[in-house]
This record gives structure tokens, C-alpha cells and sequence, in this order.
């Protein structure tokens, strides 16, 4: 059975594995991404890869990386906004260089949708959204069966959709989008503590935001499913998805979005990790949706 190496880039933690075809990981290892210097960063996120590496039973066909956005030529340099350290970071040429083994990166949230179309939530669905909301709000979307890329790789973007005029900045100090209000490290500014120690009222606004953001989408795009991981999502669990629901419902009634659900992902902490497994498989023309 083929095996690729994962490695899931977030704001807060770096994750790697071992996936195989049939999407089962493991071989799981983390790191924080907190650190001072981004070659440090680099340094340590390298030693994982290859500890990992190590442990795995058999070849390696090739390294699948999901990576925070945005980026340029199709994710070969990558500048997360949640690490600052890294801007226009030669990311898979570094990896490929020091791993020798082909690398391929993506975002995140677009290799989420990998996931969750390939063995998750909306696998056999054509038409689907598939959102992070951790410590930032991302997207893939899947139309008529295939990945949206957008000039640079960057298409999915939907932390940056506004939804409240007077919501929070983002990382790029634009107010009112869902990122700045939406996402853990907004809350963690907002309440002065991390996300998990968000209230009921709390946890229902974000979800009615989110909500506003899945109708945009729904409305424009034509699709009726958002399936949605991370750690802010899940950990709010039932008061964040019914409130979402309810305000998807209120915002979608033209007739092509009316019924869009929004439903918490299957996969749930390990679709990350499988994204980026299938995003090595995707090049090597082993994943389709």
C-alpha cells in the first residue's frame, strides 16, 4: 500500500504522519509553532519530518504538506498569517531539498476539502465547503467535483468574507471580516484568554457569523453542504452549529441555496493531517474527488 508523509502547518501547532490510501494515519507527532525565529521553526519542524520518516513501514512515495495562507505561485512560497516569521517562505523547496523526497504544499483549509471529499463527510459530493475555524478561519471549495485553486493557489478564502461591520481586526488589520472576529486567536484578543473559555453568548455569535459567511458562499456559489473542523468549531460545539444553521437558514432562501446544511466534520482532529496526506497523493494521481 502506497504512503505518503503528511505535515499540517498551523498557527498554534505543526502536525506530521504517516497517511496511506485508504486515508488511516499514523506515526503521529506535533510541535509548537510558537517560536521566535522562523528558521528555527523550520529547523524543528525538519527534525520532526525526519523522525517521522524513520518510523514509517516501507518507502515514502512523496511529502503532502497543508500550510496557513496565503501564498504565492500555487503555495511555493507561503507566508501564514498566523506565523509572521515566514513571509514568502520557500517552504517546499526547502523540505524537498533537505528530505529528497518530492513535496508538495497546499492550504490548509483546501486540503481539509481533500479530505472530507476523499474518505470524510462529503466524500461522493460534488458541490462542497469545507472550513477550518482554529486559531484562523480558512476554506476549500469543491465545485462540480474539482478543487478551486484561484490565480495563486489562494481561492477558498473565506475568513476574509465580511460579515460585521463592527467586528474585530485581522492579522492584517482590516475590520469586520470573519477572521477577525471569528477565529481563536481574534477571541483570544477579545476576551483576553484562549477561546475555550468563551461563554454561551459567545460561542452563538461566532457560530451566527460563520453562518453569514457559509450563506455568502451557498448564495454565490450554488452549493448546500459546509462541513467545518477546528479546534473553536468543535470545542463550541452544539450552541456554535445550531446557531450557524439558523443563520444560514435566514440568509439562503434564494431557491438554489435554500436547504445548505452545515454539518461538524467527521474526521474531526485528524482531517488535517489527512489533507495533507492527500495532497501528496493528489500529485501522485492517487486521491480524486
Amino acid at each position: 500500500m502506497s504512503q505518503v508523509l503528511a505535515i499540517d502547518v498551523g498557527g498554534t501547532k505543526v502536525a506530521s504522519g504517516i497517511v496511506d490510501t485508504n486515508g488511516n494515519t499514523s506515526h503521529k507527532s506535533k510541535i509548537q509553532t510558537v517560536v521566535p525565529v522562523a528558521e528555527t521553526l523550520y529547523s524543528r519542524l525538519l527534525q520532526m519530518a525526519k523522525n517521522t520518516l524513520e518510523l514509517a513501514n516501507g518507502p515514502v512515495e512523496a511529502v503532502g504538506v497543508g500550510c496557513g495562507g496565503p501564498a504565492k505561485h500555487s503555495y511555493q512560497l507561503v507566508s501564514p498569517l498566523n506565523i509572521p516569521g515566514w513571509r514568502d517562505f520557500p517552504l517546499r523547496e526547502k523540505l524537498e531539498q533537505d528530505l529528497q523526497i518530492p513535496t508538495y504544499v497546499d492550504n490548509d483549509a483546501k486540503a481539509l476539502a481533500l479530505a472530507e471529499g476523499w474518505v470524510g463527510t462529503a466524500k461522493h459530493c460534488r458541490n462542497f465547503l469545507a472550513m477550518v475555524v482554529s486559531t484562523g478561519v480558512g476554506g476549500g471549495i469543491v465545485l462540480n467535483g474539482n478543487l478551486l485553486e484561484g490565480a495563486d493557489g489562494n481561492a477558498g478564502h473565506i475568513g476574509h468574507v465580511f460579515v460585521d461591520p463592527h467586528g474585530g481586526k485581522d492579522a492584517n488589520g482590516v475590520s469586520g471580516l470573519l477572521e477577525g472576529s471569528a477565529s481563536g486567536s481574534a477571541l483570544q484578543r477579545a476576551l483576553g484568554s484562549p477561546a475555550v473559555n468563551a461563554n454561551t453568548e459567545t460561542r452563538k455569535k461566532v457560530g451566527e457569523l460563520v453562518g453569514r459567511a457559509v450563506a455568502s458562499v451557498a448564495n454565490l456559489l450554488d452549493l448546500q453542504l459546509a462541513v467545518v473542523s477546528g479546534s473553536v468549531a468543535l470545542g463550541f460545539g452544539d450552541i456554535f452549529f445550531e446557531a450557524a444553521q439558523s443563520t444560514i437558514d435566514q440568509l439562503s432562501k434564494i431557491e438554489h441555496a435554500n436547504g445548505t446544511k452545515i454539518v461538524p466534520s467527521e474526521l474531526a482532529d485528524e482531517g488535517p493531517l489527512i489533507g495533507a496526506g492527500a495532497v501528496g497523493f493528489r500529485a501522485l494521481g492517487k486521491v480524486k474527488l
